[in-house]
C-alpha cells in the first residue's frame, strides 16, 4: 500500500527559533557536522577547507583545526583508535590524507599517507576495535583503491585493494558488532553503481570481496541499517534514488525521491510532527541529530550552525503515534514542499 500524502499530527508544529547560533571561523559552506564530548565539529568548504570546533553548551567556536591542504571530504566520531577507548575526531581530503585529530593540541595525532602514490581521498572509517583505518580514493586513470592502514604505523597502507571498483569510491563503512556480521565486515560503495561487503582482515583482495550488488547507478551514500531483520544496507543515487539491500546485497526496494511516496502499514501509519524552518539561507547541506543532547544540529551554505530543540516527549510517545484523529489533516508532499525542505528561507 502506498500513498502521496503525510498526514499532520495532532501535536504538530513549526520550531521558527533555534536554540543557539553561530558561524564558522571563515565565509564557507557547512559540509559536515559531528558529535564530540562537550563539543561539535563542523569541517568547511574550500577554500577554507578547515575544521571548527564548538562548544555544545554555548556554542561558541572554541578552536579551528587546519583540516586538509585540499579539500575535507568526510568527517566522523569514532568510539576507538589504536586499541584505546574514547571519542576521537577523524577526517579524509583530497590532499591524499586521513587525519586523527588531538584537540589538546589543536593538531593532528596521528596522519596517515601514502608516500610516493598520494590520490585524493573521498571517504574513511575505523573498525570497531579501532585497529584499521580504511579510505576509498577518487579514481585516476582506471583505478580506484580502497586502502587499509594500521593507525600505528601510518606511514603506508598495510594493503591496497583496487579491483573492488572501478570508478570513485565513496562510501567505506564497517559493520558494529550489534549488527551481527563477522568481524571487520566493511561496505563500500562508488560511482560504478556497485554496493560492496569485503573482509578487511583479507589481504587477498579475491578472497576478501564477500557479496556486490549491482544498482545500475552512482552510488552517492550508502550505510548499515541497525533495525531490520530483512534489509541491512541503505544506498542514495547521484540520481536522487534510494535503494535497501539484504546482507547479502540482494535487493529490496529501489524508489526514486523525487516524487516523494510513503509506504504505509496500515497499522503504522506516517505522521509529520514537526518542522524547523526559517534559520538558513539557500541549502542545508548538514544534519545531526544529537541523541545524547535531544537536540538537532544543521549546518548551511550561508556558514550558519543552529541548534533546534527536539520534539516533545508527547510527540515521541508511541501511544500518541497511535491516537489518530477520525479527520487528520493532510499535508501534500508535492515538488514545492520538497523544495522548501532542501532551502529554507530567511
Amino acid at each position: 500500500m502506498s500513498t502521496s500524502v503525510l498526514l499532520e499530527a495532532p501535536q504538530f508544529k513549526s520550531t521558527q527559533t533555534p536554540l543557539k547560533s553561530a558561524h564558522l571561523s571563515s565565509q564557507s559552506y557547512v559540509l559536515s557536522i559531528v558529535s564530540l564530548p562537550g563539543h561539535y565539529a563542523a569541517s568547511a568548504s574550500a577554500p577554507a577547507n578547515t575544521i571548527d570546533i564548538f562548544d555544545k553548551t554555548t556554542l561558541q567556536g572554541v578552536e579551528t583545526l587546519s583540516g586538509h591542504d585540499d579539500a575535507t571530504t568526510s568527517l566522523h566520531s569514532v568510539e576507538n583508535i589504536t586499541g584505546l577507548f574514547g571519542r576521537s575526531l577523524i577526517s579524509s581530503g583530497r590532499d591524499g590524507s586521513v587525519k586523527i585529530w588531538d584537540l589538546r593540541s589543536n593538531s593532528h595525532s596521528i596522519k596517515m599517507t601514502n608516500l610516493g602514490a598520494s590520490r585524493a581521498l573521498l571517504c574513511c572509517d575505523v573498525s570497531p576495535d579501532g585497529l584499521t583505518v580504511v579510505a576509498g580514493t577518487e579514481m585516476q586513470g582506471d583505478d580506484a583503491f580502497i586502502l587499509y592502514w594500521d593507525p600505528r604505523r601510518p606511514a603506508a597502507p598495510l594493503r591496497t585493494h583496487g579491483s573492488t571498483h572501478s570508478d570513485d569510491i565513496t562510501v567505506v563503512s564497517f559493520a558494529h558488532a550489534e549488527l551481527g556480521m563477522p568481524r571487520n565486515t566493511l561496505l563500500s560503495a562508488s560511482s560504478d553503481g556497485l554496493v560492496s561487503t569485503s573482509n578487511a582482515d583479507e589481504a587477498d583482495e579475491d578472497e576478501a570481496v564477500l557479496h556486490v550488488g549491482n544498482w545500475g547507478c552512482s552510488v552517492s551514500q550508502a550505510g548499515w541499517i541497525q533495525a531490520s531483520s530483512d534489509a541491512k544496507i541503505w544506498a542514495a543515487s547521484d540520481m536522487e534514488t534510494f535503494s535497501t539491500w539484504t546482507h547479502e546485497l540482494d535487493l529490496c526496494q529501489s524508489l526514486d525521491i523525487r516524487s516523494p511516496v510513503l509506504h504505509a502499514v496500515p497499522d503504522a501509519p506516517w505522521y509529520l510532527h514537526n518542522t524547523w524552518s526559517v534559520g538558513h539561507v539557500g541549502v542545508v547541506r548538514s544534519l545531526l541529530w544529537d541523541h545524547e543532547s535531544n537536540v538537532l544540529v544543521t549546518g548551511g551554505e550561508d556558514t550558519k550552525i543552529h541548534v533546534w530543540p527536539s520534539l516533545s516527549s508527547e510527540s515521541r510517545s508511541d501511544e500518541d503515534a497511535m491516537d489518530v484523529d477520525s479527520n487528520p489533516r493532510k499535508r501534500s508532499l508535492n515538488r514545492d514542499d520538497e523544495q522548501e525542505g532542501k532551502r529554507a528561507k530567511r
